[in-house]
């Protein structure tokens, strides 16, 4: 008699698919049924990727650039990655000190298996990006939760960090401005958390994803302090900034011994990212950088008008996103009316009968808020955010 394949391993099991891929397939699926779903759960520019950036990529595939490269990436992205760091933030990293990696999530993935053991605790603020908790869990370490307050603007301070701290802790992964939340750490909290790292021997992921698009404030890497280079590593994307996503190009900027054990990784998993996106990235790097800031005018005008629309609807409560591109409301005065308790079945009625998408809280650690994302069309915005107000005025009335 044959013998049964074995179950799943445990590391995968103790992850799941993530929340927003999920809400984007069955908004697709909806879609192709022939209705007319307003998606506000996907996190990706609306925007064309820049033609200078296409154009690059284009002369890459006729120059035939189509083969292998270094697992790390090709030495003039690396410098690229380096200089637009340096250029943006004042830091001095080098080429030993970069490896280039299949997206921003790659980089974090690589980044916790590098630096975490099994039972090693990790630092996460919540409201948190969905794949913290699962790589962190994927890697064998322990997820520790930091609440912030919704008063605040869900901004992580010093304090409650030192409070999480013990010592297992291995690691504080920090996204600012974050998703979902668009919470931004001024520059002198964030580096009191960086001290603390320092101090106690213990490693900072800075996420800066969202780094260029803030609204109140100029961009800031917590690298760039002085005396925190050899605690922090920076995990980067060209995806949002350049309006890249489908690109995959993102970077790790840390200490030279963390490097190559990513690179290490990445030799047993993807090799090299794609060689025509390295020569797009490069160009996107070091050349015209004007569409970073039409992106940010644009979102900041689409955030007026969401912030002040959801503002004005029943039950709703919607702190200020000082970065990004989400929308993070309070819907906790709707649960509990018309069957609805929790953000994912407000979430999942939402989409069955409005055709709107949106992300519930459960996804990034909160139970009372749903997810907006304004990185789409105004003509979206108007149409989503009037479908939900609807919704809202049915339960309410």
């Amino acid at each position: 008699m044959l013998k049964p394949l074995s179950s799943l391993s445990n590391r995968v099991q103790a992850i799941s698919v993530s929340s927003t891929a999920r809400v984007s397939a069955e908004a697709e699926k909806l879609r192709r049924a022939g209705l007319d779903v307003v998606d506000l759960g996907v996190g990706e520019p609306d925007f064309p990727t820049p033609d200078n950036i296409k154009q690059a990529a284009v002369r890459a595939l006729e120059e035939n650039f189509t083969r292998y490269t270094a697992m790390a990436g090709v030495q003039e992205l690396r410098q690229a990655v380096c200089e637009r760091h340096r250029r943006d933030f004042g830091t001095s990293y080098s080429v030993p000190e970069c490896v280039v990696s299949v997206g921003g999530k790659h980089a974090i993935f690589n980044t916790v298996q590098a630096l975490v053991n099994e039972g090693d605790e990790v630092i996460i603020p919540v409201p948190y990006w969905v794949t913290y908790y699962d790589v962190v869990s994927y890697s064998g370490g322990r997820p520790v939760l930091v609440e912030t307050s919704e008063q605040d603007g869900f901004a992580l301070t010093a304090a409650q960090v030192e409070r999480a701290l013990s010592p297992k802790t291995r690691l504080i992964i920090i996204n600012s401005p974050c998703n979902p939340s668009g919470a931004v750490i001024d520059r002198e909290e964030f580096s009191r958390i960086g001290h603390l790292a320092v101090e106690r021997g213990i490693w900072l992921l800075t996420d800066e994803c969202y780094c260029h698009f803030l609204y109140d404030s100029e961009p800031f890497s917590i690298a760039s302090v002085p005396g925190m280079k050899e605690h922090v590593v920076v995990a980067g994307s060209l995806s949002k900034t350049y309006a890249m996503t489908g690109w995959r190009i993102g970077f790790t900027l840390a200490p030279a011994e963390v490097c190559s054990a990513i690179v290490k990784l990445q030799s047993h998993s993807t090799s090299n990212p794609t060689s025509i996106a390295q020569k797009a990235a490069i160009e996107a790097l070091l050349g015209d950088q004007s569409s970073v800031q039409t992106m940010l005018a644009e979102y900041r005008r689409r955030r007026q008008y969401v912030v002040e629309r959801l503002r004005k609807m029943p039950g709703v409560r919607c702190a200020e996103p000082r970065g990004a591109f989400y929308a993070y409301p309070n819907i906790s005065a709707a649960l509990g009316r018309n069957g609805i308790h929790t953000p994912m079945q407000f979430a999942e009625k939402l989409l069955e009968t409005a055709h709107v998408a949106v992300v519930p809280g459960e996804a990034f650690g909160t139970e009372h808020h749903v997810r907006i994302s304004y990185a789409t069309s105004m003509e979206n915005l108007e149409k989503g955010l009037g479908r939900i107000e609807q919704f809202l005025t049915g339960m309410f009335s």
